[in-house]
């Protein structure tokens, strides 16, 4: 019997959502026909409608009882429908099965399907690994599959290489791309001893490595696990109609029959059922959703999962990524200082830029990208570059030779800092900057300071949040120092730093046993997992990664954060919509089935009646298309 019915159920979803908008379209049609009453054909147009829409939302009924006692809106509506055609009130019935139909369908067009990116993160993951093996005393090097790779195997990457597993650097220096776990688009630094993560991009220098962990172990499978779990726990919004579902059946059910018993009359019982029908009930949080996310898209949000701002309504906590999100993840020169009586900080831009200009390294390309912008001129030619992975760059510009690199660069050509450049560094330094340090002819010549900036609007948007009374966090794979700076700037109080993918679930995690509704906003492949989890994730769409927007439930399309409370004050308005959308509803229903009870209302006037209560609901959430919060 349950096989029948599972097979009934993927026949009624043959063609899909085209399907039912042409079934509409008809059964509209011939609802139309039949009040002018148009006769062509041998029966009423109504027939129609009960035939496209009506024996659909009876099968479905059964079929919901048959295989999980499920008790629906649909089990009262099909009372009706039969009921109506019984006493040969057909135009009711068809009326009845139409604006069902049409709540669903609104629905359906509402609730878009999640897509959780897996796919692309899989590509992520690294096919083949360079194993050194030893013969003897011979080492030969072979490409073997990534899942091969054992643990204290010796592995060699080279630059541009993905890293095949996590583990700890035996040889060499390099920078390594880390943004696929942190978010952070800065490549970081890696000598002798330093770990390293699967799924980074070895950009520079060649290493070899001890392998750690591996295999499901390893930080991009333990991540793409993160991902597909994370939205287990994530409850979806039930409608309200199939909620109270079971009350409705009984309680119209019980009133009919008295009804009947009392009045002798079938005909107010069967009006009974079809004024307790919930059409305006259902339409009245789908409509009010639609308009709602009509809104949102006019104000750069694409709302991809349909309950997501009845979620985000309730959202207490809002975490935020830093780079990318608050910031605009793009280095700016915002200090350049000569220390060198000979060269003054234009001689130190210039010359640094210079070398700067061969360079793939982003910082480098931050500082020409900054210097072409001030000083509107191209850097000058270089001769014999050189690029010393893990430390800096050199070459000759003009005839003074230029080097340019971090503490490391400085410690090689043996220069010391002295105490009062020391504590200017510092200071930069405790505030997350980046300093480039730069030498002439084995001799310090002054310094560039880069810094990540923050978006104009972050400030201003983060007061608003508090107005709404929603919390601001920062999450961020950045360092101490530059979160606890960017936190203060823009008056967040809790900050959690150096967070990997698994530490920011944690603490989303964390929030939500403490029964808090959360919020996650973010742009990268590491804020995947962190998205899913949340009870509504917003990713920057345009800046952010494809794997990041699947995750999301919100993607937004212009990555401008300005419009953020305007989205929440949104969401806030149309469950205000909503409860009162519901609250006319029932209201609507009691004055119709007291009239119906009285004999003064018939099937196709009770009918009729319900049209008008859909009218204005469907006017009352057309209001949010749009609607602005008050500043």
């Amino acid at each position: 019997m349950i096989s029948m019915m599972r097979k009934m159920e993927d026949f009624l979803e043959i063609g899909g959502m085209k399907k039912e908008i042409a079934f509409l379209t008809i059964s509209g049609i011939a609802l139309l026909l039949s009040i002018f009453k148009v006769d062509i054909l041998p029966f009423d147009w109504s027939w129609l409608a009960i035939t496209l829409c009506g024996i659909p939302i009876i099968l479905e009924a059964v079929i919901g009882l048959v295989t999980e006692f499920d008790i629906k809106a649909d089990v009262l509506v099909s009372l009706a429908l039969i009921a109506s055609v019984c006493i040969g009130e057909n135009f009711a019935a068809g009326e009845v099965a139409f604006i069902m139909q049409l709540g669903g369908l609104l629905e359906e067009v509402t609730v878009a399907r999640a897509r959780a990116g897996i796919e692309k993160l899989v590509h992520l993951t690294p096919q083949t690994a360079r194993v050194i093996r030893k013969h003897g005393a011979e080492e030969t090097e072979q490409m073997i599959p990534a899942e091969n790779v054992r643990v204290n195997d010796v592995i060699k990457v080279l630059p541009g290489e993905t890293i095949p597993v996590d583990g700890v650097i035996l040889s060499g220096q390099t920078s390594v791309n880390q943004a696929v776990m942190t978010g952070e688009s800065l490549p970081v630094d890696k000598t002798v001893g330093d770990e390293v993560s699967s799924g980074t991009v070895n950009q520079f220098g060649a290493f070899t490595m001890k392998a750690a962990k591996v295999g499901e172990d390893s930080s991009i499978q333990r991540m793409i696990r993160l991902v597909q779990s994370a939205d287990a726990g994530k409850a979806k919004i039930v409608g309200i109609a199939d909620r109270w579902a079971t009350w409705i059946v009984v309680i119209a059910l019980t009133a009919a029959f008295l009804t009947w018993l009392i009045s002798g009359e079938m005909i107010r019982a069967v009006t009974i059922l079809v004024v307790f029908c919930p059409c305006a009930l259902v339409l009245a949080t789908p409509t009010a959703i639609m308009a709602a996310i009509g809104n949102a898209t006019k104000h750069g949000f694409l709302v991809r999962e349909g309950d997501a701002l009845e979620r985000l309504a309730l959202v207490s906590k809002i975490t935020f990524d830093k780079t990318g999100t608050l910031t605009y993840g793009i280095p700016e020169v915002i200090q350049v200082k000569s220390i060198h009586p000979e060269y003054v900080s234009v001689d130190i831009y210039k010359m640094c830029a210079a070398v700067e200009g061969v360079s793939e390294h982003p910082l480098g390309k931050a500082v020409v990208r900054c210097y072409q912008e001030k000083y509107d001129e191209k850097s000058e030619a270089v001769s014999g570059f050189q690029m010393i992975p893990g430390q800096g760059i050199s070459g000759m510009v003009g005839q003074t030779h230029v080097v340019a690199g971090n503490k490391k660069m400085l410690q090689e050509m043996k220069i010391t800092l002295t105490k009062e450049t020391e504590k200017e560094v510092d200071q930069y330094l405790t505030k997350g900057c980046t300093v480039i340090y730069v030498a002439a002819e084995e001799h310090l010549a002054g310094y560039i300071v880069l810094s990540d900036t923050v978006r104009e609007e972050s400030s201003h948007v983060i007061a608003k949040l508090k107005n709404l009374k929603v919390q601001p966090v920062l999450l961020t794979g950045d360092h101490e120092n530059a979160a606890k700076n960017i936190a203060g700037e823009l008056g967040i109080d809790e900050v959690h730093a150096g967070c990997l993918p698994e530490d920011k679930l944690g603490w989303i995690d964390s929030y939500q046993k403490k029964d808090e509704h959360v919020c996650m906003i973010g742009d990268g492949i590491n804020d995947a997992p962190a998205l899913k989890k949340a009870d509504v994730g917003i990713a920057m769409g345009g800046i952010g990664s494809d794997i990041a927007v699947d995750a999301a439930d919100i993607a937004l399309v212009d990555d401008e954060v300005r419009e953020l409370p305007h989205l929440i004050a949104l969401s806030k308005r149309m469950m205000i919509t909503i409860k009162c959308n519901l609250s006319f509803s029932m209201g609507l229903n009691f004055v119709a089935i007291v009239l119906a009870v009285t004999g003064i209302l018939n099937p196709v006037v009770g009918a009729l009646v319900h049209n008008a209560g859909s009218v204005l609901v469907i006017t009352n959430s057309a209001l949010l298309l749009n609607w602005k919060v008050k500043e």
